[in-house]
This record gives structure tokens, C-alpha cells and sequence, in this order.
């Protein structure tokens, strides 16, 4: 496990316990069993849908996006804004309402983000 992925736990001390799992190269990111985040290469992407994607957009996040056959596939995880990691109830903030963006989507049964 990396450095950063351990350091989410301070991040989100406030929040309560995360869970961390490897996947495809990165890290998911859970709290009480729902993936809200995602790891890449040291950077952190929360799930976002079209009611939280203004406010990401606010603080000038993008999308988490990778290579697949020559072409550019988006998902819909967000890099998170700076003042997340220097504030533990920004942290929090956030970090519920990814959780309920992918909530959100998993009630759906498709990505609305």
C-alpha cells in the first residue's frame, strides 16, 4: 500500500473507518462498504453525480479518465479539491456525499456522474 492511501485515514479521520482495496493499478476507497473514492497514482478522485458535479466543477476538479484501445474513457470520480486534505470536516463533507453519489448510482443501477 502507498504512503498516500495510508494517509487517507487522517484525511478522513472524521468521517469514521475506511477500507482500502487494490484494484486495476490503483486503490478503491469505502466507508461502510461503498466505494466513494478512488486512488491513482497518488492523486484521489471522489464519485460524483449531476447534483454534486457544479461544485466540483467550482473548484476547478476534473474527471478521473484513462486510455482504453485509443480512446479516452471518462468515469465518473473527480480529483478532489485541495482544501479537502487541510480541513477534516471538509474531508467529511465530501466525502458523505460521494458516498450518497454512489449510493445514488447504485439505486439506479447506471452512473448518473
Amino acid at each position: 500500500m502507498s504512503e498516500f492511501v495510508d494517509y487517507l485515514s487522517e484525511v478522513f479521520a472524521a468521517l469514521g473507518p475506511i477500507t482500502t482495496k487494490r484494484m486495476f493499478g490503483g486503490h478503491g476507497v469505502y466507508f461502510e462498504g461503498v466505494m466513494f473514492a478512488l486512488v491513482s497514482r497518488d492523486s484521489l478522485y471522489l464519485k460524483v453525480d449531476a447534483a454534486s458535479r457544479p461544485e466540483f466543477e467550482q473548484y476547478g476538479c476534473t474527471a478521473f479518465e484513462y486510455l482504453k484501445d485509443g480512446k479516452t474513457v471518462k468515469l465518473s470520480y473527480w480529483s478532489a479539491p485541495a482544501h479537502l486534505f487541510e480541513d477534516p470536516d471538509e474531508a467529511r463533507r465530501w466525502a458523505l456525499r460521494a458516498r450518497d453519489a454512489a449510493l445514488h448510482v447504485n439505486e439506479k443501477g447506471k452512473d448518473h456522474g
